[in-house]
């Protein structure tokens, strides 16, 4: 086994990429990493573009850069630390690579056996949770209604298989991208995410509001 690539990485970097785009990710994006956080540093467009054009000019553009790193985004081997408008250069953002964190010794089993997607299908609790961390999901916690959605729009879809491990892994990003969408109306938002609204949180809310309101209308009282 390649010990440089974990399983997860290899079954990503198997799916339908472009060579291209193989090459970013193992020459561009994984030797520069933090090994603690898997994080990239800020992406340098000009140094991937003289690594991606080594031996013949293939890529000028910023845009086409960008174009390969959407296909890794498309297989999760890469994921932006922050919200970003993906109609726009990605020059100078951090991309955190998830997969590489992961130790491969405890999710081994769930690389082995291809399914296609099922009405009672569940993620990998334990898997869920350390993506999620990955990937900067703030509440871990995931609803029936989320599992619901994922579960019918690839019930349309019977053609496709992934293994546990994948389909794991493409739930976490879809609660991600759902949580971070901007028109979604939130019950409440930490940052840019919509996160599930604590009791807690959303009573000491609506307490500071009406105090702040009815202080205001007594200091006014005082006054005349």
């Amino acid at each position: 086994m390649n010990t440089w690539l974990n399983e997860a990485e290899q079954k990503a970097l198997n799916q339908n990429l472009s060579n291209d785009a193989r090459v970013l990710y193992l020459l561009g994006l994984k030797p520069s990493i933090d090994q603690a956080t898997g994080q990239t540093p800020a992406l340098n467009y000009k140094a991937l573009l003289a690594m991606l054009n080594a031996k013949e000019t293939k890529y000028t553009l910023g845009r086409q850069v960008n174009a390969l790193i959407k296909e890794l985004l498309q297989v999760e081997l890469v994921a932006f630390v922050e919200d970003v408008d993906l109609s726009k250069s990605f020059n100078g953002k951090i991309l955190l690579l998830p997969l590489l964190m992961l130790k491969s010794d405890n999710y081994s089993q769930l690389h082995l056996q291809w399914q296609k997607m099922s009405t009672d299908w569940t993620p990998n609790n334990a898997l869920y949770r350390d993506l999620a961390k990955l990937v900067g999901i703030i509440d871990s916690e995931f609803s029936d209604h989320e599992i619901g959605d994922f579960v019918a729009y690839w019930l349309g879809r019977p053609e496709t298989q992934f293994t546990q491990f994948q389909w794991t892994q493409k739930f976490v990003f879809n609660v991600k991208q759902k949580r971070l969408a901007k028109n979604m109306s939130a019950i409440h938002k930490v940052g840019n995410q919509v996160v599930t609204a604590k009791a807690g949180v959303v009573a000491d809310e609506n307490a500071k509001n009406l105090v702040a309101k009815y202080s205001g209308k007594l200091k006014s009282t005082s006054n005349s």
